[in-house]
C-alpha cells in the first residue's frame, strides 16, 4: 500500500489523528466524490431520473458486496444500516415458547435487546455461552449446548468493545452439523479483514458500511444465503419486498431484496459502492495484515505504560484496542484525547450486557486505527496517553 497517497485522498487525516474507525471511520475522497455528485445530479434533474440514470451503477453495488463477501448479488439487501439489516433477518424467524436461542458474551446490545423482546413475547430463552480461557466464545461448550430446543445462534464476530475476534468459521462448522441457523453479525470485521461467507459458515450476515468499509453513514447490508430463505418469513412487507398477486395475496421479491424498503439514498448507495470498490481494489488480505498489526502496536505500547492496562480478550484480536487508565474515568481520557485532536470513543455498558455483567469493566476508552494510520500517529497517541496517565497519578 501507498499509505501516503491513501492519506492525500483522506481529507480528514489533514488535521486529527483519527482512532474511531470502529465507530465511523474517515471517508476517502473517492467515495465523498461519489456521494456528492449523486446529489448535484439530483438537484439538477430530479431525484428519480437521476435514480434512473445511474441503475447500473447502483446495480452493481450488489455484485460489489457479494464480492466482498463471497456470495451472491441476489444474495444481497441493501440497508441504512446494520441494526436494520440485522433486525430483518432475526425477526423473520419464528420462536414458540421452550426454543433456545444461544448467543456469547460479546453480543452486540441491540441485539440482546431484541433477543429479550422475543423471549418476553414467546416464552423462547436465551442461552449465553460461556467463554474459553482465552475470552472467546467457548465452542465446545456451544457444540454441547446446542439440542433440538435451539432455534437460533446469533454471534458477534468482534465486539464493539473489544479486540476479540471469536471463532466464527468454528462455530458455523457446528451450527451447518446441527443444521441450526447461524446470524453472524459482522459489522466491525467487513471491511477490516476478508470475511467469506462461505469459510464462516454463516446463514446470514450482517455488516453496515461506516465502519471500517469507510462508506457513508446510513447504509449497511444483509447477506442471506438462499437456503435460508425457505424458513425466514420478513416480518414486513412492502412494494420493495413483494409484489401484488392480483387478487388478495401477494408474492416475495425473489432473492434478498424480499428484506429492503422501497426509499433508500442512492447518493449513500453509491457512495458505499465506491468504498467497496476501494477496499476491493486494495485487497482485503492486504487491508486485514496492516490493520491489525496497527492494532497489535497500538495494544503493545499502552500495556508497556504505567498506569494503563488493555482489556482486549480472545485468542485471535483486530485493531480495536481497549484501555483504562488508572484513577481516570474513560470519558475524561477520551476528553483529554479530543483536545490534542485524537479521535477515539469510550465503550457503553449497556451495549454489551453480558460482557458487562461477566467483567464490570466498561466504560473504557476505544482506540480503533485502520491501514491509513501511520505508526507515528499511534506513537502520538501513546505519548498522550502516557501524559495523561502521569497526571492522573
Amino acid at each position: 500500500m501507498d499509505i501516503d497517497a491513501l492519506r492525500r485522498d483522506t481529507p480528514g487525516t489533514a488535521n486529527r489523528v483519527h482512532l474511531n474507525n470502529a465507530g465511523a471511520a474517515l471517508l476517502s475522497r473517492r467515495t465523498l466524490d461519489a456521494v456528492t455528485s449523486h446529489l448535484e445530479l439530483e438537484a439538477a434533474i430530479g431525484g428519480y431520473e437521476a435514480a434512473g440514470q445511474e441503475r447500473d451503477r447502483i446495480d452493481a453495488t450488489y455484485t460489489n458486496l457479494a464480492r466482498l463477501v463471497g456470495g451472491r448479488p441476489d444474495e444481497i439487501a441493501l440497508s441504512d444500516n446494520s441494526t436494520h439489516a440485522w433486525n430483518a433477518a432475526f425477526y423473520a424467524l419464528t420462536f414458540k415458547p421452550g426454543d433456545r436461542i444461544l448467543t456469547g458474551r460479546a453480543e452486540y446490545g441491540s441485539n440482546v435487546l431484541a433477543y429479550l423482546q422475543v423471549a418476553r413475547r414467546t416464552g423462547a430463552e436465551i442461552v449465553v455461552v460461556p467463554d474459553d480461557a482465552s475470552g472467546q466464545l467457548d465452542t465446545a461448550a456451544l457444540a454441547d449446548l446446542i439440542d433440538e430446543r435451539t432455534r437460533l445462534v446469533g454471534i458477534s464476530h468482534i465486539p464493539t468493545s473489544g479486540g476479540l475476534v471469536n471463532p466464527a468459521a468454528e462455530i458455523g462448522r457446528i451450527t451447518r452439523a446441527a443444521g441450526v441457523p447461524f446470524l453472524l453479525d459482522a459489522t466491525q470485521s467487513v471491511g477490516q479483514f476478508p470475511v467469506d461467507v462461505e469459510a464462516l459458515g454463516c446463514d446470514m450476515l450482517t455488516a453496515t458500511g461506516r465502519k471500517f468499509l469507510r462508506g457513508p453513514r446510513g447504509t449497511g447490508f444483509l447477506w442471506v444465503r438462499s437456503e435460508a430463505l425457505a424458513y425466514l418469513d420478513p416480518y414486513v412487507t412492502e412494494i420493495r419486498a413483494a409484489a401484488w398477486d392480483g387478487g388478495r395475496g401477494f408474492t416475495w421479491r425473489p432473492g434478498a431484496r424480499r428484506f429492503e424498503t422501497w426509499e433508500v439514498s442512492y447518493a449513500n448507495v453509491l457512495g458505499l459502492d465506491a468504498a467497496v470498490r476501494q477496499a476491493l481494489d486494495l485487497g482485503l488480505d492486504r487491508i486485514g495484515e496492516r490493520a491489525v498489526a496497527l492494532g497489535a502496536y497500538l495494544r503493545d505500547r499502552l500495556d508497556a505504560l504505567p498506569g494503563v492496562t488493555t482489556h482486549d480478550l480472545g485468542e485471535h484480536r483486530c485493531a480495536i484496542v481497549t484501555a483504562k487508565v488508572d484513577g481516570l474515568p474513560a470519558p475524561e481520557v477520551a476528553a483529554a484525547l479530543a483536545r490534542q485532536r485524537i479521535n477515539v470513543s469510550t465503550t457503553v455498558p449497556e451495549h454489551t450486557q453480558f460482557d458487562t455483567e461477566h467483567r464490570g469493566v466498561h466504560p473504557l476508552v476505544r482506540l480503533s486505527p485502520h491501514y491509513y494510520n501511520t505508526e507515528a500517529e499511534l506513537d502520538r497517541t501513546v505519548e498522550a496517553m502516557a501524559d495523561i496517565a502521569h497526571s492522573a497519578r
